[in-house]
């Protein structure tokens, strides 16, 4: 997912009483205009499913253990998923694109008085997308931050905000209200030199608002050094008198060459189904659930169809994507190529990224925004609800999650595609509540190993991955045979002005 590994699989989070159903028992289930997907279930296991992940996870051991996009981790992935899908009958083929990347080769922020300290480059702080280079020690300078009760944030939103603020410091400012690019312009025009923007750290129930902040200042480049940390350490800053930092960043790009993998089954063109998850992982590991467990599982869902001699009513492509971890490139540069025609021939698309978290809970995209107020195109409500009615026939608990745009939907609902599909949750925290209801662990990631080293073939649930395979089997059945389940792709875009805006995993606000 945008935003990182040696033995058989463990059991993970622990499923509460009440709340799962054995590994292999499989109940009767129908949705749309009836489809019984009862065989496909039967036969895409969580056993075949993690065959796939050993095999990603060999690839990542002999290739820097990463399989990351533009490297031969990714290659290695890519011809294995050929060549799976080539026994099992299909045609593969390639999508190749390429895109420009930027490698951090300096990174520095250091407090350099009142005494000295150094913070950690992706875990203390981290440079904002579109940020400049630069290396600058100035004083550092709050900017109308707010640390009590709610820590409700407008700081660095006015020019009242920055009212004496002295030209040739550093801002401070505090995530709210407004994006990061509108703060750090508005600090640019006082007279700032960098900025640091620091995590809100306020109650949400959609991520954690105390956690490292990754963020994006959107094109252009924007003339100073800015990063984002969390609401601990700007605290600390904000609250440190006459401190003093450095601010340092150099950088170079590089030149990305990768592709995707598509392959389709027979069926209608017009209503053609994709389904879909990202192949990469991130440089810092091999991403055995982010997104091996995704991509694994649509692959054994294609092998299984063919296996049983399925003939879709509606054309399904399977879509291993790339470039997903740098910006959800892939996926935006499939739907960037489709012809207007082409855009309506889209019936859906089922996007599967992460779904064994160690620590899960069976999150649904909310397609029709009565949860967040961000609603997907016409249709994706429909998608939603053949998930939850599937889920609800196995007697399992689901919980909504935002069309937030961190995962490879985005390019398609941007442009009037029903979506959905199915997460089990990432860096964000597990409350006591969904603890009670799903097990695990209150207090923790839903993945402690999330864009880390230790995403690898450990870190996967394989209760909860077997129970999200069914789900993901039921729905690609469904809307395969289904030739009314969508009522067809709407003009426009998702809506929901008040939700939060993502680019990949980095925050816009």
């Amino acid at each position: 997912m945008f935003e990182g590994r040696r033995l058989r699989i463990g059991i993970g989070a622990t499923i509460a009483a009440g709340a799962m159903i054995a590994v292999g028992v499989t109940a009767p289930a129908q949705a749309g205009n009836g489809t019984n997907t009862q065989a496909l279930r039967v036969a895409v296991s969580a056993t075949g499913v993690i065959d796939h992940l050993e095999a990603f996870q060999t690839i990542a051991d002999a290739n820097d253990d990463n399989r990351a996009a533009g490297t031969s981790g990714h290659v290695a992935s890519a011809e294995y998923v050929e060549s799976q899908l080539l026994a099992a009958g299909y045609e593969p083929w390639r999508q190749e694109f390429s895109y420009d990347k930027t490698i951090v080769d300096t990174a520095v922020l250091a407090q350099t008085a009142p005494g000295q300290a150094t913070y950690e480059y992706n875990v203390d702080y981290a440079e904002m997308a579109y940020a400049s280079e630069g290396d600058v020690i100035a004083s550092v300078t709050p900017v109308d931050v707010n640390l009590g009760g709610d820590r409700a944030s407008t700081s660095g939103c006015d020019d009242a905000d920055f009212a004496g603020f002295p030209a040739g410091d550093i801002a401070l400012i505090q995530r709210g209200d407004c994006t990061f690019r509108e703060k750090a312009e508005n600090a640019h025009q006082f007279g700032a030199v960098g900025v640091i923007i620091f995590n809100q750290g306020n109650a949400s129930t959609t991520e954690d608002r105390e956690a490292l902040l990754f963020g994006t200042l959107n094109p252009p480049i924007f003339p100073l050094p800015v990063v984002g940390t969390t609401s601990a350490l700007g605290e600390a800053l904000a609250t440190t008198a006459g401190l003093t930092m450095r601010l340092a960043f150099e950088a170079h790009v590089e030149t990305v060459n990768t592709f995707n993998v598509l392959a389709d089954t027979s069926g209608r063109t017009d209503r053609t189904v994709v389904v879909g998850g990202h192949l990469d992982s991130v440089l810092e590991g091999p991403g055995i659930n982010d997104n091996g467990s995704g991509t694994a599982t649509i692959l054994e869902t294609a092998l299984q169809m063919a296996e049983l001699g399925i003939d879709p009513v509606n054309r399904v492509r399977f879509a291993f994507w790339s470039g997903e971890e740098d910006g959800l490139i892939g996926s935006d540069f499939y739907v960037a190529q489709l012809t207007k025609r082409e855009v309506k021939d889209h019936a859906v698309n089922l996007n599967f990224d992460m779904v064994g978290s160690p620590n899960a809970v069976r999150f649904v995209y909310d397609g029709d925004g009565d949860a967040f107020g961000t609603k997907g195109p016409t249709g994706s409500n429909v998608v939603e609800e053949v998930f939850l009615t599937y889920f609800a026939s196995q007697g399992l608990a689901t919980e909504p999650t935002a069309f937030d745009g961190r995962s490879d939907y985005f390019g398609f609902i941007e442009n009037g595609i029903p979506a959905g599909g199915l997460f089990t949750g990432a860096e964000d925290i597990k409350s006591a509540d969904e603890a009670a209801t799903y097990g695990g662990t209150a207090g923790e990631a839903y993945d402690p190993c999330y864009h880390a080293a230790c995403d690898d073939i450990t870190n996967i649930d394989p209760v909860v991955l077997e129970q999200m395979a069914d789900a993901i089997a039921h729905a690609t059945l469904t809307f395969a045979m289904t030739s009314s389940a969508v009522p067809g792709t709407a003009k426009g875009k998702g809506g929901g002005a008040d939700a939060l805006q993502f680019k990949g995993n980095r925050a816009l606000k």
